[in-house]
């Protein structure tokens, strides 16, 4: 298998590698969201819940194009 030609085949088809920045703030983000909602969901807080989902989704929305 040659694998610079697959990325290459990949990357005219719209496939891209995320950068080592993007996938360390999608681990940061999702570990400090998964956190946020474990406590506001043990602790009846809706408002912290919903705030560690928004937190785990946001990366999804701040994606390179």
């Amino acid at each position: 298998m040659n694998e610079p030609s697959d990325l290459n085949a990949l990357g005219a088809l719209g496939f891209a590698l995320p950068t080592p920045v993007y996938l360390a703030g999608a681990v940061l983000f999702g570990l400090i969201g998964f956190a946020a909602y474990r406590y506001g969901k043990k602790a009846s807080r809706p408002t912290v819940k919903w705030l560690g989902l928004a937190l785990c989704a946001a990366i999804y929305w701040f994606r390179e194009s």
